[in-house]
């Protein structure tokens, strides 16, 4: 609804009901007829599927979460990194060795990430560990000769100038399987595949349904964020 900038009155009036029945869907007290389910997400612009997940059968949505796959990161559309960004509130969380496209590539990240913080949005950024093994195991599978840990303090001097003192950075020290990006209930995950660079392999663009998809990487991103270090810690002897 916010998203398509209408509020109560303005879609009961769409939807041909009334206020009380717009209010007993938020709430999940009702779901209405599949006529008016139909009407609501064609003005919403959504999936029925999404609005409504309990009215869909669970085996049809096997695959539904999964809104588009793009044969290599550098496809995935300009403006869908700052379209997510912008349409978020609560939960943004990257995981990634560095990143360093989005601060580079996307005049508008920085300042747009760092006033979601501002805002009230819990924003946690995960990179490499320069300190560590993995970042430099990668820089080997590269033949960067340095370059990975390079790109790390790169996006790590652009964070520390630019965000304010509620985004929450760490550093990490695992095996980089997939690069993360979450905004609310919608992310985009870069597989990896070894010896290719990130900007060449393939990223899905999901949008949490009944999270068949989506939770295996939230449940990913929290194991490897318990396990990183502050950026402002010192590493340990």
């Amino acid at each position: 609804m916010h998203r398509a900038g209408l509020d109560l009155s303005t879609l009961a009036a769409a939807a041909e009901v009334s206020t009380k029945s717009v209010e007993r869907w938020i709430g999940g007290g009702s779901i209405p007829y599949p006529r008016t389910r139909y009407r609501v997400a064609a003005v919403l612009q959504e999936e029925e599927s999404y609005l409504w997940p309990e009215s869909t059968n669970t085996a049809s949505l096997v695959g539904a979460e999964l809104v588009a796959t793009y044969p290599r990161r550098s496809d995935v559309p300009r403006h869908l990194w700052t379209e997510l960004l912008r349409n978020s509130s609560r939960d943004i969380d990257l995981l990634a060795f560095a990143g360093l496209f989005l601060t580079e590539e996307h005049p508008d990240w920085l300042p747009t990430l760092a006033q979601k913080a501002r805002n009230g949005a819990r924003v946690r950024l995960l990179l490499g560990d320069q300190e560590g093994t993995q970042l430099a195991a990668r820089d080997g599978e590269y033949r960067f000769g340095g370059g990975v840990a390079g790109r790390v303090s790169a996006v790590l001097s652009y964070y520390r100038e630019r965000m304010p003192r509620q985004v929450d950075v760490r550093l990490h020290d695992t095996p980089l399987y997939n690069s993360i990006y979450r905004f609310d209930d919608e992310m985009l995950v870069n597989v990896h595949a070894y010896g290719v660079l990130a900007a060449y392999t393939p990223t899905l663009h999901l949008r949490r349904i009944n999270g068949a998809y989506f939770n295996t990487y939230v449940e990913s991103y929290e194991r490897v964020w318990a396990a990183a270090r502050s950026a402002t810690t010192a590493p340990e002897a």
